[in-house]
């Protein structure tokens, strides 16, 4: 019986090439390919949805590199004036623990008081502007677009969703005022941690390339870095001009808000380009609900102050920073702003930046070298 059943066994088992017959378990099988894709599939959507979750933390780990990108400039300065790395460090972190300590006790206190005074005064001030004789003849001179505007702001900072989920975007990535101070904290805390342990994880991180192109590696990662934040470092310094040219000018002119207006431009003027341009504009509307002289007397002193940064701050506190063309910085803070709100916007320049730096050293020189 053995004898008989041998032979159809061995036809089952071996073809009459010799070759095994491939099963349904084979792993040329088309059932354990799909098997294999239908898992790589569903782990690549589990990865992205537990991504998705972490999309405000992980952005806050990114946001906290980038400053300290930002601030390594600041601390090389330290080092040629003779300090050591470590004391460089250590001035640093104390002089970002001081702002912190002002950002919460004084600004945060203050901002909130005159976003209340601001939201207040505005529509009495439209309701002032309206009642005035001449307004109604410039309303039907301009078919309404003067009221028009006029309500569309009274309704933009009346609003609780303009103060709830300012900077939002379309991942849902916006600091509202519920979780400001959390976030805050936490990139606060990390930044001070990556600027401590800048150098050190920098040169961890070059040991995972490989020896024979690691000094390679080292240059233009260096260069990169530092040209970036010389940028980073500049777009900081002129936003901080901006801010309190601004806060100063709305003092004299007696605009409500004075110093909140300020200190929102100061996050908004890092947009190159189109950041003075958003808030000479809002300044010089909020000014004339105030007071058409003083609307005139800002947009009049915002543009010659325009034309001071572009022709004189710009190129001295830039001068040393990569340059990037005014169409990428719009495509970038356009796409920026889309994904994230205006953090997004910030950090899609200087990464930006980044790409453009790896175009220029690395990229070009490697095709002309061909």
């Amino acid at each position: 019986m053995e004898a008989e059943n041998g032979p159809e066994i061995g036809k089952i088992l071996v073809k009459d090439d010799g070759e095994a017959p491939r099963g349904v378990l084979d792993r040329t099988g088309p059932f354990l390919r799909g098997y294999i894709i239908t898992l790589g599939a569903l782990a690549a959507i589990a990865t992205g949805l537990a991504l998705f979750s972490l999309r405000s933390i992980l952005f806050s780990i990114f946001f906290a590199a980038f400053i300290t990108v930002g601030l390594d400039p600041l601390v090389r300065w330290f080092q040629r004036r003779g300090l050591s790395r470590t004391g460089a460090v250590l001035s640093v972190i104390g002089l970002l623990v001081v702002v912190i300590i002002t950002i919460v006790w004084v600004v945060v206190p203050t901002v909130v008081e005159q976003v209340s005074a601001l939201v207040t005064a505005v529509p009495e001030q439209i309701q002032r502007l309206t009642a005035q004789g001449w307004f109604d003849g410039s309303n039907a001179a301009s078919n309404g677009v003067l009221g028009a505007i006029l309500a569309w702001m009274q309704d933009i900072l009346t609003s609780p969703e303009t103060w709830g989920v300012i900077g939002s975007g379309a991942l849902g990535l916006g600091f509202s005022i519920a979780d400001a101070i959390a976030s805050g904290i936490f990139i606060a805390v990390l930044t001070i941690y990556f600027v401590g342990a800048y150098d050190t994880a920098t040169r961890s991180a070059y040991q995972l390339v490989a020896a024979s192109r690691r000094e390679t590696f080292i240059r233009y990662s260096d260069r990169i870095l530092q040209n970036v934040g010389k940028y980073l470092s500049g777009m900081v310094v002129l936003a901080f001009c901006n801010a309190v040219f601004s806060i100063i000018l709305l003092l004299i002119v007696g605009v409500p808000g004075a110093f909140v207006i300020g200190f929102v431009a100061f996050f908004i003027t890092l947009i190159p380009l189109i950041g003075t341009v958003l808030t000479t504009a809002v300044m010089t509307v909020l000014a004339f609900i105030h007071s058409p002289t003083a609307g005139l007397i800002v947009l009049i002193l915002m543009l010659v102050y325009m034309q001071v940064e572009a022709y004189l701050l710009t190129p001295k506190v830039m001068s040393k920073a990569v340059q990037v063309p005014g169409s990428i910085v719009l495509i970038s803070a356009m796409a920026g702003g889309t994904l994230f709100g205006l953090a997004g916007a910030l950090v899609a320049i200087p990464l930006s930046a980044g790409v453009l730096i790896i175009i220029t050293e690395v990229v070009i020189p490697l095709k002309q070298r061909r």
